[in-house]
């Protein structure tokens, strides 16, 4: 007869199975250049969530829509159910929780960090010896859930500004933010008069030059994206990156992927990103599976707008979640913890690098 631990573990792993599952047909369904766009748009709202997070939430939502439990398309704000109590607020009865992936994490120490074999967990209360260093690692996940606003009723939820943009407006604040990211690794950013010199495109870095050009015949609010489009090729490739050269295409993808979520996240229409056929690009890779290459991608492009949007002082649009919450506060019950970092200890990178382009010229 099975123990309580060991039934509360079988049932844990069938939850972890299932997301996976949801997870993986979520992935499948980005097949074209317009369904990854609108998932990118989806997370740009739900920026402090993981990718593969923010699409179990737009998978799951959507079958709750289509089931007539919540009364809009889009989810607006997402939080655990204590979370929720904490803002006043209580999920209504009958209404299921969206299941996401909640890291768990563990406590590593080393007197020689920059040795990834040194490193030893601590155990539970365990203290590091004199002269270590303590950082957090993800080990593995577990199943959380967590229900939109419209599933809870209580104390109204205060709404942050919003940019409001005209057509070809570009937000304020935007191109300083960025051109001084760019010059921050050393590169300078120059405007060209028209695409014919720059080979036709809206605009291009040249790792050799250090230089990033857009165009200048265009209204502000194209500039500003092919700003952020050449800003994410800055910060995602170079041309270290030898074993990539045959996957450009992935690397045009982030780089528009990062420029998409950095201007849905300043509420600019991203209905005329351009990004290639999904599904084409992430089976060109050879050994990875198509799943894993959109899943990697997406969180790299998640991960490089965040910290983008990060340094920058403007205004956004809310990122999921509600206002007035710490998520990076302990929760305890049924809440949703996702902290935002864990700062890991040296390790063999994962290689997603190995799948973006590495040459001298990048053009939008």
């Amino acid at each position: 007869m099975a123990t309580t631990r060991e039934s509360t573990r079988e049932q844990r792993e069938a939850k972890l199975d299932e997301l996976h599952e949801r997870l993986t047909s979520a992935v499948e369904q980005l097949v074209s250049g317009e369904d990854w766009r609108r998932a990118l748009a989806f997370a740009a709202r739900f920026r402090a969530r993981s990718f593969s997070n923010t699409l179990l939430i737009w998978a799951q939502h959507a079958g709750a829509y289509e089931a007539g439990r919540v009364p809009d398309p889009m989810p607006s704000y997402v939080a655990g159910y204590r979370q929720w109590q904490g803002l006043g607020r209580q999920v209504e009865k009958g209404q299921s929780g969206y299941m996401i992936l909640a890291p768990v994490t563990g406590r590593f120490a080393t007197a020689t960090p920059s040795d990834p074999e040194s490193w030893r967990r601590l155990g539970k209360g365990e203290k590091p010896r004199p002269g270590e260093v303590v950082r957090s690692k993800m080990i593995t996940a577990k199943p959380a859930y967590v229900w939109d606003a419209s599933q809870t009723a209580g104390d109204p939820i205060p709404e942050p500004p919003a940019p409001k943009l005209l057509e070809g407006e570009a937000p304020v604040g935007l191109w300083d933010g960025l051109a001084g990211l760019v010059e921050e690794r050393g590169f300078t950013v120059l405007w060209v008069p028209h695409e014919g010199m720059i080979h036709g495109a809206n605009g291009v870095t040249d790792y050799t030059a250090k230089t990033v050009a857009v165009r200048e015949n265009m209204d502000p609010a194209a500039q500003v994206k092919t700003l952020a489009h050449e800003l994410g090729h800055v910060l995602l490739h170079g041309p270290d990156q030898e074993d990539a050269r045959q996957h450009r295409g992935i690397g045009e993808v982030e780089a528009e992927s990062a420029a998409l979520m950095i201007g849905a996240a300043h509420g600019m229409d991203t209905s005329g990103y351009t990004i290639p056929y999904v599904s084409t690009w992430a089976a060109r890779v050879d050994g990875k599976e198509p799943v894993e290459i959109v899943k990697a991608t997406g969180e790299r492009v998640r991960k490089t707008a965040l910290a983008i949007l990060d340094q920058l002082d403007t205004v956004q649009v809310a990122n999921g979640t509600p206002p007035g919450l710490d998520r990076d506060t302990p929760q305890h019950g049924h809440a949703a913890r996702e902290p935002r970092r864990v700062e890991p200890f040296p390790e063999p990178e994962a290689q997603m690098a190995s799948a973006t382009p590495a040459i001298q010229r990048q053009g939008l």
